[in-house]
């Protein structure tokens, strides 16, 4: 861009192949200087011929690029560091096997002050990163007056230009810029207020002129936009093979919950995603199922390492939950008012279609005070209030399965229980449960160990596994093969 040559272009790619082969040649023709003093690397002599004829390949594929689109100066340089890499090689050997390959480079480009570093080109001319602690800040592209001054802008239209960029996130459609230099400013993503970017197969493209120089890999994503197909996805691998790279890394725009660049700021995302959430329930026809005016109810009386409080659910007709209430202290107080808004907050989800599955996945396992034993002989340990809400909702109205996975334990019945269960210690104890089928009485067996070490994922209580453990919740394992 600075050069005035658009990233998907010969030119671009010729340009781009040139400076890799000669930092790459004076890489090797250094490390043939030292082999003369410190000897070739183990193994030299062994593989010399194919180590010497990778290097030949190296200086041969410099005959790909177009002299016409590459300053002479560069080219010649290139070629002479290729010619001293083969002569000083036959004569002492190379004493690295390999010296390059290109590094991640988002965040080695904020370090460095960079727009872009490696071989990727610039995410967007403006675009937003979101903070780790929080927060977003908004980075513009400094190469674009580098560029528009190469390409014999004024001053005076530069400054314009810039302005319109700063103001509308996008270049297109700026003043005084011509038609033909659009493609010199286009970047990996699309602009918000904009149409044009980078196709996928330019990325591979300029993968491609680049490998040949490089020893190992690159490591680069090629950006696809949000609405890529699997045939594309399948296709872009496709070309990578048959373009020669070591290395294809596809990302999708859009296909992380989170990402930490994007070319919208968080208040407009928001906005944007909100009235389309509106818009396609609208479509939908969903609106509010309001609970009848008299209804059922579910109280619950609950203890929590000492701590009491009382759940009630109204429900629907059919016996599906509609609303919560939570009561765990005095009126006025603090928790008293976070334990209604949170109610009242679940209670307008369930109203408005959110399935129960999804907030008990939601928050079952979360971990905070009061914590430790209760009362109830199918929760026996909770993690926090909000565990236990969501676990003995998942035992009034989900299945034995979703049950479960929440942690759910069911009791044994008084027909198959073990008599050997009142062996056990409080650290493990077996039960048995039986189900009726035809008549037969099956009987499943759990084993509970609330002194296992909780999962480093979900932070739910693992059980043993062979000799590790393992999370019944997500799956994680604490090491086992």
């Amino acid at each position: 861009m600075a050069r005035g040559l658009p990233y998907d272009s010969d030119a671009g790619r010729d340009y781009a192949g040139a400076i890799t082969a000669l930092l790459s040649g004076s890489s090797y023709l250094q490390s043939a200087r030292v082999a003369a003093v410190k000897g070739p690397f183990e193994g030299f002599e062994k593989n010399r011929d194919a180590m010497l004829g990778v290097m030949r390949n190296h200086r041969a594929a410099l005959r790909e690029i177009n002299p016409a689109h590459v300053p002479l100066e560069l080219l010649n340089a290139a070629k002479k560091s290729w010619d001293g890499v083969v002569e000083l090689g036959e004569e002492n050997g190379i004493r690295n096997s390999q010296i390059s390959v290109l590094a991640p480079t988002g965040t080695i480009a904020f370090m460095m002050d960079c727009d872009t570093t490696g071989v990727e080109p610039d995410i967007a001319l403006v675009k937003y990163k979101k903070l780790v602690g929080g927060g977003m800040i908004k980075i513009v592209n400094r190469t674009v007056p580098l560029a528009l001054e190469r390409l014999g802008y004024e001053k005076s239209e530069v400054q314009q230009i810039v302005e319109y960029i700063d103001e509308h996130d996008t270049i297109e459609g700026a003043p005084h810029l011509a038609d033909e230099h659009l493609s010199v400013f286009d970047c990996a993503f699309k602009p918000a207020n904009g149409a044009r970017s980078i196709h996928h197969l330019g990325h591979l493209r300029m993968l491609a002129a680049a490998q040949p120089f490089i020893s190992g890999a690159i490591s680069k994503t090629i950006n696809m936009p949000e609405e890529s197909t699997v045939e594309e996805i399948q296709e872009a691998y496709m070309e990578g093979w048959k373009l020669g790279l070591k290395a294809v890394a596809i990302y999708r725009d859009g296909c992380k919950r989170s990402q930490p660049l994007s070319t919208t700021s968080d208040a407009a995302a928001d906005g944007d995603d909100l009235q389309a959430a509106v818009d396609a329930r609208i479509a939908a026809g969903i609106t509010r199922r309001r609970l009848p005016d008299e209804r059922r109810a579910l109280t619950h009386k609950f203890s929590i390492n000492g701590h009491e409080g009382f759940v009630t659910v109204g429900l629907y007709e059919d016996g599906q939950p509609g609303e919560i209430f939570l009561l765990m202290a005095k009126e006025g107080s603090t928790i008293s008012g976070l334990m209604d808004s949170f109610a009242q907050a679940v209670s307008v989800a369930l109203q408005y279609g959110v399935p129960l599955q999804i907030l008990v996945d939601k928050f079952t396992h979360s971990r905070f005070e009061p914590s430790g034993f209760t009362k109830n002989p199918e929760i026996p340990m909770a993690k926090s209030v909000m565990d236990y809400i969501f676990r003995w909702l998942a035992s009034k109205f989900l299945s034995p399965e979703a049950q479960e996975v929440a942690g759910v334990i069911h009791r044994a019945d008084p027909r198959t229980q073990s008599r050997d269960a009142g062996k056990a210690n409080g650290a493990a104890a077996e039960e048995t449960t039986a189900a009726e089928d035809g008549g037969q009485l099956a009987p499943v067996t759990f084993l509970l160990q609330q002194d296992a070490p909780s999962c480093h994922d979900c932070g739910s209580i693992m059980v043993r596994n062979g000799s590790c453990y393992k999370c019944m919740n997500c799956g994680s394992t604490s090491g086992c093969s």
